[in-house]
């Protein structure tokens, strides 16, 4: 039986600075690192705690990851708070704080292009 989702692969130009991108402007931490080859390493960052993380994968070992765009939701608490920290720390939002019915999000981009959401 399946128990949790362990991880989602994100498609990037340059694994250092994506690191970079996602613990010091995002928060996360990073959760394995171990070479996988040339210039390239088996990259896992998330949020302290967590169960799930993302996979910095390098496009350079990826023939097709132009097919590969994540759709990957980041659910918080204090989402107004996480999304002006953020800011601060130079992550890039398409727009402000959407308030619906389902909830508040907000909708930012890393460094190689890839949107995520941020959802409270």
């Amino acid at each position: 039986m399946i128990t949790k989702m362990a991880t989602v692969a994100v498609y990037v130009e340059d694994q250092q600075r994506a690191k970079v991108f996602w613990t010091e402007k995002v928060g996360f931490e990073v959760k394995q690192e171990h070479p996988m080859g040339p210039n390239s390493s088996w990259l896992e960052v998330g949020p302290a705690g967590a169960q799930t993380a993302l996979v910095l994968y390098p496009k350079n070992m990826m023939s097709n990851w132009q097919e590969q765009k994540a759709s990957i939701v980041f659910e918080c608490t204090e989402i107004e708070e996480t999304y002006e920290t953020m800011r601060a720390n130079g992550v890039v939002f398409q727009g402000e704080l959407n308030k619906m019915q389902w909830g508040t999000y907000a909708t930012f981009q890393d460094e190689d292009g890839n949107s995520y959401l941020l959802k409270g």
